[in-house]
């Protein structure tokens, strides 16, 4: 299944970056955004994932993210979760870049997580910006507040925002400085993250895409190997450290 190109260069890298979308949670159970089973079409995103919609109607927007929230404790990371756990012990320099934010990968033991689009466990204050954890604050109240008095909401990226500047800058850091570079279950159509594959390439990274379909930049990556990272990564841990 893996080239021997691919077992050597990750053999020997000093530093790896992985960049993962939803189809690596989605294999724990996690819905999707895109699909036939996605999220958004479901529900409208501009009323449950944007400034403007959470203060029209911010009791809504708690209310979905509070049912978000509880499918996500319900689900476990999976094997691909947790070999990229695991490969980090083996390269180092390894910089994990997700555009998830379900937390699953700091719940497999991955430590250096980078999360594009910031994590639905934490909540942020709209006037102040302290960040809260879940269990900061009284999660029964329809509209939970800051201690100085401004309304919560989830730390995530919505619609319209800026994705965090320091953040941002690590994950292209780390495309630029990297010798090898997997994209994992991602689509490869959201930016700023579907050019961190290019940029490595661009930056002389091997670049391995694995994805249960080909997607915009299958023609370009070195290599492309179809399938579930559930499967396909616990087995290139084996394959190349044995």
């Amino acid at each position: 299944m893996f080239s021997k190109t691919l077992i050597e260069k990750l053999k020997s890298s000093q530093c790896t970056a992985v960049l993962t979308g939803a189809g690596i949670s989605a294999e724990s159970g996690v819905p999707t955004f895109r699909g036939k089973d996605g999220i958004w079409k479901k529900m409208k995103p501009q009323e449950l994932a944007s400034i403007e919609g959470f203060m029209k109607n911010p009791e809504l927007v708690w209310e979905w993210y509070k049912m978000r929230r509880e499918i996500i404790s319900n689900v476990e990371c999976n094997p691909g979760h947790k070999a990229l756990a695991r490969m980090e012990d083996f390269i180092p320099e390894f910089w994990l870049i997700t555009q998830n934010v379900d937390d699953l990968h700091n719940k497999a033991g991955s430590r250096n997580v980078l999360e594009l689009h910031g994590n639905i466990l934490r909540n942020k204050c709209i006037k102040c910006q302290k960040i809260y954890t879940e269990t900061d604050f009284d999660a029964s109240s329809a509209l939970p507040r800051c201690s100085c008095g401004g309304l919560l909401r989830p730390d995530v990226v919505w619609f319209g925002e800026m994705l965090p500047a320091e953040v941002l800058h690590s994950a292209f850091y780390a495309a630029k400085k990297c010798d090898v570079f997997l994209s994992i279950g991602t689509s490869a159509q959201v930016q700023p993250a579907a050019s961190l594959p290019v940029l490595a390439k661009d930056s002389g990274a091997y670049v391995v895409e694995i994805n249960e379909e080909r997607t915009p930049i299958s023609d370009y990556v070195d290599e492309v190997i179809t399938g579930q990272s559930g499967e396909i990564l616990p087995d290139l841990i084996k394959a190349v450290w044995g």
